[in-house]
Order: structure tokens, then C-alpha cells, then sequence
């Protein structure tokens, strides 16, 4: 496991837990648990109550490696892909905001299965035509590879029957993962998070 790998997804969640790195990393919470042990013994991550976040070293570190792994890109490419996840990206917020609210002024208490179901039905939808994108992002940038896995999975528990998948920050969630990606292509593209704002494109 790189250090590029567990700190970048300690960044994003900002503290974590064993748990929370499990998932995105594909190993146990025990080899996740050893992973940040070894974080905190090397500086890189530092306690944070029961959880664990970048220490000023770590982030100095990760700012490095995500400097040198964004000169292996190919920007025009990466530029164009990018494009095209905005486009999804707009229906994806479409999607959660519906599942949130019915209206502008009616949050969803999921009583309503048929109103549900259809929410659900776009959500397969994109995540159909998304996952062709995602593995053309992972052959760009291969870090990018795991997110393909992590949607799936999220998928997976949905349709399973087990909506909480569907946006939950707690949980490697769909709309969790989909951010998450989001941040990666931001800064794989040299943008800010401030720039996608202003243009609309951040969510």
C-alpha cells in the first residue's frame, strides 16, 4: 500500500477511523488499523481523538506526491475526461437532491416507495453509463482504478435493498465515493475547488 493511497483518503475524509479506510483501500479494519499505526509511527498521521489525521508532515508529503503525480498525466486527455464527469456530475446531484428533497421545501422521509424507487432507477442509470468513464479515468491515472470498485459497491448495497448507501458521509456511500473522485479529478486537473465553484462545476 502506498503512502499516496492511505494519506490522500485520510485528506479527504478529513479523521478517520480503521473502518473508513477499510473500504476505499480494499483491506481488512485490521490491516487498515496497522496501515495508520504505522502512519503515526513514521509522523505522517498523528492521533485525533479516537481517529487519526494528516499530521503537518503528512500533508507536506502528500502535497508532494500529488505535485509528482499529476506531472505524469496527460492534461489534455485527463482535461477532456474531466468534461465529460461534469456532465454526469450534473445529473448525479440532480439524483441525490431528489433523493434528499421531493421539492424545494419537502425533504424525502422515504415513505413514498414509488417515489423512491424511481430516484433509484436514475441512480442505476448513471451508474451504468459512468463506469466505462471511471475505467477510462483509471488508465489515465491509476490511482483512479479503485474508485470503479468503490461505486460498485456502493451499487451493489443499494440495490441489495440497503438505501442508506445511496448518501451517507459515514459510509463509503455512493455520493461519498462520487466526491471523493470529484476532489481527485480537481486536483489532478491543477484547478481548485474555489475555480469548480465559481464555474458550477463543484457539488
Amino acid at each position: 500500500m502506498s503512502d499516496m493511497d492511505l494519506l490522500r483518503i485520510v485528506e479527504l475524509k478529513g479523521r478517520v477511523r480503521p473502518g473508513d479506510v477499510a473500504t476505499p483501500l480494499g483491506v481488512s479494519t485490521e490491516e487498515a488499523g496497522d496501515l495508520l499505526a504505522e502512519a503515526v509511527s513514521r509522523g505522517l498521521c498523528e492521533p485525533a481523538g479516537a481517529a487519526y489525521r494528516l499530521s503537518a508532515v503528512g500533508r507536506e508529503h502528500l502535497a508532494a506526491l500529488l505535485d509528482a503525480d499529476r506531472a505524469t498525466v496527460d492534461g489534455p486527455a485527463l482535461g477532456a475526461a474531466y468534461d465529460e464527469f461534469c456532465e454526469v456530475n450534473a445529473d448525479l446531484k440532480g439524483i441525490i437532491t431528489a433523493w434528499q428533497m421531493k421539492d424545494g421545501a419537502t425533504p424525502n422521509d422515504h415513505t413514498d416507495a414509488a417515489y423512491d424507487s424511481l430516484v433509484l432507477e436514475r441512480l442505476a442509470s448513471l451508474h451504468t453509463r459512468v463506469l466505462p468513464l471511471v475505467g477510462r479515468l483509471g488508465e489515465l491515472a491509476p490511482r483512479l482504478v479503485r474508485y470503479a470498485a468503490r461505486l460498485q459497491h456502493a451499487q451493489d448495497q443499494i440495490a441489495a435493498g440497503e438505501t442508506i448507501w445511496v448518501a451517507r458521509p459515514i459510509l463509503d456511500s455512493y455520493h461519498t465515493v462520487w466526491f471523493e473522485l470529484h476532489e481527485d479529478l480537481i486536483q489532478l486537473s491543477g484547478r481548485t475547488r474555489l475555480e469548480e465553484a465559481v464555474a458550477g462545476r463543484a457539488h
